[in-house]
């Protein structure tokens, strides 16, 4: 199958096309390396160095002509789409349409979609949440996700491009970036490696979903199956807060040390996602463990960090 990766120097992207290639597809990636790293680069691909919103994107799926897209390319920030909520709908919503349209005219057949399942559903009713849980976000960003979904949706309907929609959880692992679309837990990681002393914004008892990339990269390779289409949560199901995180790669570290700072106003509290439909609909299960992904995670900065 020939598979287009929007995003795919990026941290969850490259993984997923590392595995694409390993099992026998022809990939092409796309990205404009504003987040993404050339170092994340399979060999086997063909790169263009391009934003999803030039018109340069017709061109590509023209000349490669794919049978998938799977699109990660995302103003990922949710602070920066606060602050700039106009950037965030340019890549998120326009790039998107671009995407979607440059795919219609070429026959494209299927999309599958990195969404997110924290800043879609907000602040939340029940936990952990399923796929029906109402959808209030709280930011630009998460907005900008279901409007994306809602085009999928749309696109279906109108030109019969069949969607997986995948509601990520926190996603932790190798090659995330602790400056840019980064996570707690790449943030911990490089602090502790740099003899920084890491910060815990408020009392560390906020909660979220945190799945490792390798289980996420699964479910990117059980979403190409057909007939398979619809929306699923991608995460663990368990709930863990800041301070076990802290902990745990304190530990790792050698420096049980942090600090506590002022609570990020506006910041969730709770966030957990119920992965059963995944589980039910193409048998994909979180497998690692919290402790395992985190010492995975830890080593790999570790050999990483100069």
């Amino acid at each position: 199958m020939k598979i287009l990766i929007t995003g795919g120097a990026g941290f969850i992207a490259s993984h997923v096309q590392d595995a694409y290639i390993a099992a026998g597809h022809e990939v092409a990636v796309v990205d404009n390396l504003v987040t993404g790293n050339k170092k994340n680069l399979n060999p086997k691909t063909k790169f263009y160095e391009v934003d999803i919103n030039s018109p340069v994107i017709h061109e590509i799926f023209q000349s490669f002509k794919p049978d998938l897209v799977n699109h990660h390319a995302a103003q990922m920030d949710v602070r920066r789409s606060v602050s700039d909520p106009t950037y965030d709908a340019q890549v998120n919503v326009l790039g998107f349409i671009n995407l979607l349209e440059a795919a219609r005219k070429i026959g494209t057949k299927k999309f599958i979609f990195s969404s997110t399942g924290g800043a879609i559903y907000g602040e939340q009713e029940y936990f952990p949440a399923d796929e029906s849980h109402f959808l209030r976000p709280t930011s630009p960003y998460g907005l900008s996700k279901l409007v994306g979904e809602e085009y999928l949706k749309l696109y279906e309907r109108l030109y019969g491009i069949r969607h997986v929609i995948l509601r990520y959880a926190n996603v932790y692992g190798p090659r995330q970036n602790p400056h840019g679309e980064a996570g707690v837990v790449a943030i911990f990681c490089q602090k502790l490696l740099s003899n920084s002393t890491p910060l815990i914004n408020g009392d560390g008892e906020q909660t979220r979903d945190y799945v490792f990339v390798e289980d996420v990269v699964e479910a990117n390779l059980a979403a190409l199956q057909e007939p398979l289409t619809g929306i699923y949560n991608i995460g663990t199901g368990i709930e863990n807060d800041v301070n076990r995180l802290a902990k745990h790669l304190g530990q790792l570290a050698g420096k049980p040390h942090f600090e506590h700072g002022p609570a990020k106003p506006g910041e969730q509290r709770r966030s957990v996602i119920n992965p059963h439909l995944a589980e039910k609909s193409f048998a994909w299960k979180a497998e690692v463990k919290l402790e395992q992904g985190l010492q995975k995670t830890f080593e790999w900065f570790r050999e990483h960090t100069k």
